[in-house]
């Protein structure tokens, strides 16, 4: 399938206007593919409509040359009120009414009965004449009769790649706030699947992929992220008619339990790593470990969303989409005092010089703080884990740190808690430590008890 065409495309290859060609989608049954609520047109299907026009204008104009059975219209001398009352076209298989206003608008409204009998008035706003509003009538009840009669008009077939484009553009761009992690898988996908038909897809060819995947040297937590974006493009396929199916539900994803990170950043690496960071990038080390928050709202966080008064955050760039305080403490407040002095000037906490908006990303620093200090496998996210590690050492109960780190469920704030080696060793040698008197002897124990019950 070739390339598809915007509705302002469309418009210059007909020579009308883009209200024009919504009225030919509506009316006149030009075909059209609506992805995220865009109007977009494959060339040749709409060429083949051009071919088979003259046939559905003879169709209109055989559906509106015949009067209808009656007619109610104004006759003779009527009062104001009855003046008002809408002229009705009884067509046989439904009705079409028309409403003049005293501005000199009108308006057209259609009448029909669905497949349950069940009557159905709908207002026709793209019809400007009877003929038009005769052919939205006729389109609705051809509609109720293919439903009633079990007849499905499919979609015509379409390739992965140009699937894909739609989806991008009208999908993941509009809809996911945090789309550019899936952006190079849709294009490995691309690359592997090309243009089969969507229809042609099966748990086996899923399959084949995702063997495919392991080969080059994926894990399967990221082939599992690949069948995630599978399993979403055929949803939005299945749902437009793209698609029957989604086959990627039949596919059972990779278990990712053993795949947790357990990193937990310790006061002595906290300490290298202060002293080997840049003066840009401590600051956002702090409201790290002292808020758990992630890096993105850490990076888009503005001074508006910081109480100085109160000592709290507002977090409103979220995960989960709501939003959630997190106290200042001493440490953090003086913190962002300083900041404030030095970034008066920008609504941002942490402004990128150069551009003035917020960085993208601060991998390339991290990582070589990180080497400057000796520290091996830290995250960013790290410094989440270790903070709600550390609240749980302090004392602070499962359901505040879930409060703080904005999770759903007690069992999601589980994962970013661990128990560290070295308390993990010095729980355990606490039973060493017990005083030998007070350990049970069993055989005594059982003595006396036979003395009891005799």
């Amino acid at each position: 399938m070739e390339s598809l065409l915007t509705l302002k495309e469309v418009a210059e290859l007909l020579k009308g206007s883009t209200s024009t060609i919504r009225r030919f989608v509506h009316n006149l049954g030009l075909p059209c593919h609506r992805i995220g609520g865009r109007l977009l047109f494959d060339k040749t299907e709409v060429l083949d409509w051009l071919k088979t026009k003259k046939i559905e204008n003879q169709i209109t104009k055989r559906l509106t040359k015949f009067s209808p059975l009656y007619i109610e219209e104004e006759k003779g001398d009527k009062s104001e009120l009855a003046r008002k009352k809408p002229a009705c076209f009884n067509y046989g298989f439904g009705r079409i009414y028309q409403r003049v206003y005293k501005s000199g608008r009108h308006s057209w409204t259609i009448s029909y009965y669905d497949e349950d009998g069940k009557r159905i008035q709908k207002a026709a706003p793209q019809a400007q004449t009877k003929e038009e509003a005769a052919a939205v009538l006729h389109k609705k009840v051809a509609e109720v009769f293919d439903r009633r009669e079990g007849i499905e008009h499919r979609r015509k077939a379409i390739g992965f790649r140009a699937f894909a484009e739609i989806f991008l553009e009208d999908y993941m761009i509009t809809v996911r706030r945090n789309f550019r992690p899936d952006v190079y898988r849709l294009h490995m996908l691309c690359d592997y699947f090309k243009d089969m038909d969507l229809r042609n897809f099966s748990p086996l060819v899923i399959e084949r992929f995702r063997a495919s995947r392991l080969k080059a040297g994926n894990t399967k937590s990221t082939c599992n992220r690949y069948l995630q974006l599978l399993k979403r493009m055929f949803s939005v396929a299945v749902e437009e008619g793209y698609a029957e199916e989604n086959p990627v539900k039949k596919v059972k994803l990779y278990s990712e339990k053993d795949n947790l990170k357990e990193r937990i950043l310790t006061e002595a690496e906290e300490g290298k790593l202060m002293e080997t960071c840049s003066d840009t990038l401590r600051p956002i080390l702090v409201v790290a470990l002292n808020t758990g928050m992630r890096k993105t709202e850490i990076l888009s966080l503005k001074w508006s969303q910081v109480d100085f008064k109160a000592r709290t955050i507002r977090v409103e760039r979220t995960k989960s989409g709501r939003v959630r305080f997190v106290p200042v403490n001493d440490a953090l407040f003086n913190e962002l005092t300083t900041l404030r002095i030095v970034n008066d000037k920008s609504s941002l906490v942490f402004p990128n010089p150069e551009t003035g908006k917020p960085y993208l990303d601060m991998k390339t620093g991290f990582k070589g703080a990180c080497r400057r200090a000796g520290i091996s496998n830290l995250r960013f996210h790290d410094l989440r884990h270790t903070f709600a590690s550390r609240l749980i050492e302090f004392g602070a109960d499962i359901a505040t740190v879930q409060r703080l780190l904005g999770h759903h469920s007690i069992t999601v704030s589980q994962r970013y808690i661990h128990s560290g080696d070295e308390r993990t060793k010095a729980a355990v040698e606490l039973l060493s430590s017990r005083d030998e008197s007070k350990i049970c002897d069993v055989s005594v124990t059982q003595g006396n008890q036979s003395k009891l019950i005799h």
